[in-house]
């Protein structure tokens, strides 16, 4: 594949329409689905992005289509939709056998088997877009990268091997402004990890907590049990033989709670979370139950009791109620801390030893 691509962005949502503006402004001949009411805002008025961050406005016109039909030819299909969404158009890539590449950018609890199945092995990529946003009217705004700093868009082959298709592939993304491709082996791992952190355990909590991040942030006892059950999602995966994937996110493993509750309060009330978190999880509340529902299906294949996890899911019902703004009961657990401070101490000793030993050897 060489650049200028020939590319479909299927989907028009905030992430499907940044795709689309900035891969044709990397100078590819882009097409974008969108039905009903998107589809009429992008023909009038093109696709409107606004950075978040900086309120910086671009303005683009792809060609907006209605379908994909079985005798299209693109070079490669970006898939940008919801996972339970995703799942329903997989017939319709199916019929397509003009275009070989696929990529799935979207949220995964289970793996590429679905998607493998339907397409074929050597048609699937599966990723995940590295960017967030959300719409008011036909604007689109967005957290992502920018020519300092690009904002990374990890993806890879289903079964993790590296190829020239992949490698093909990463060029057109590179080519996007503001984005930059990070090929991984992993990229199954990666997306289970990211379900475990946010779906059946940070979601449950965010609306716990009226779906304000800044009350979730002050709120210990839903900050606590978010970490506990995040923990037990991450030993289900351990337990179905993934290791911590990426692993920054081992961190949330072994720092003491202590430690580990006011560093979280701090990050959610970063402004950055309503369009990261809170916006999506307010629009997306049926991709929400779909993974839960993914993970928890995996979680049962294991051993692994989820005794906060199982708890936090009867705080996602439509009637459940909410925890008090500022709750904080739930003690903290101190033995990690115990065993830091421990460990902080040999350290210390042991620095004083060799500086004992070294002016003992000086004299």
């Amino acid at each position: 594949m060489d650049i200028p691509a020939r590319i479909l962005v299927y989907g028009a949502g905030p992430l499907g329409s940044l795709f689309a503006s900035r891969l044709q402004q990397g100078g590819n001949d882009v097409s974008i689905l969108a039905r009903g009411e998107r589809l009429a805002q992008i023909r009038e008025h093109g696709i409107v992005i606004v950075d978040s961050l900086t309120g910086v406005e671009e303005v683009t016109f792809p060609r907006a289509v209605v379908a994909l039909d079985p005798e299209d030819a693109y070079d490669l299909v970006l898939v940008v939709i919801r996972k339970n969404h995703a799942l329903q158009i997989l017939p319709a890539l199916a019929a397509n056998r003009h275009t070989p590449n696929v990529l799935f950018l979207m949220n995964n609890a289970v793996g590429p088997d679905a998607l493998v199945e339907a397409l074929g092995e050597e048609r699937v990529l599966i990723g995940f877009p590295g960017s967030a946003g959300y719409r008011e009217g036909h604007v689109v705004h967005v957290l992502t990268g920018n020519e300092r700093e690009r904002a990374p868009v990890p993806f890879g082959e289903a079964d993790g091997h590296v190829d020239g298709r992949t490698e093909a592939v990463a060029r057109i993304i590179e080519s996007a402004p503001g984005l930059m491709a990070e090929i991984r082996s992993d990229m199954d791992a990666w997306l289970k990890y990211h379900a475990a952190l946010l779906f059946p355990t940070l979601a449950p909590c965010l609306h716990a907590a009226g779906a304000d991040n800044y009350r979730l942030a002050r709120t210990r006892d839903l900050l606590i049990l978010a970490i506990r059950g995040i923990r037990e999602a991450f030993r289900v995966l351990g337990a179905v033989g993934l290791p911590v994937t990426p692993q920054k996110l081992r961190l949330v493993q072994w720092v003491p709670e202590p430690i580990l509750v006011p560093v979280a309060a701090r990050l959610l009330s970063d402004p950055m979370m309503e369009t990261a978190l809170v916006r999506h999880a307010a629009a997306a509340h049926d991709e929400v139950q779909h993974l839960i529902g993914e993970f928890m299906a995996l979680a049962r294949t294991t051993t692994v009791p989820t005794p906060v996890i199982d708890y936090l899911l009867t705080l996602y019902g439509p009637d459940a109620p909410e925890i008090p703004d500022g709750s904080a009961e739930i003690p903290l657990h101190w033995s990690g801390m115990l065993a830091l401070m421990a460990g902080l101490v040999a350290s210390v000793s042991a620095l004083a030893a060799l500086l004992r030993a070294c002016g003992r050897r000086g004299r």
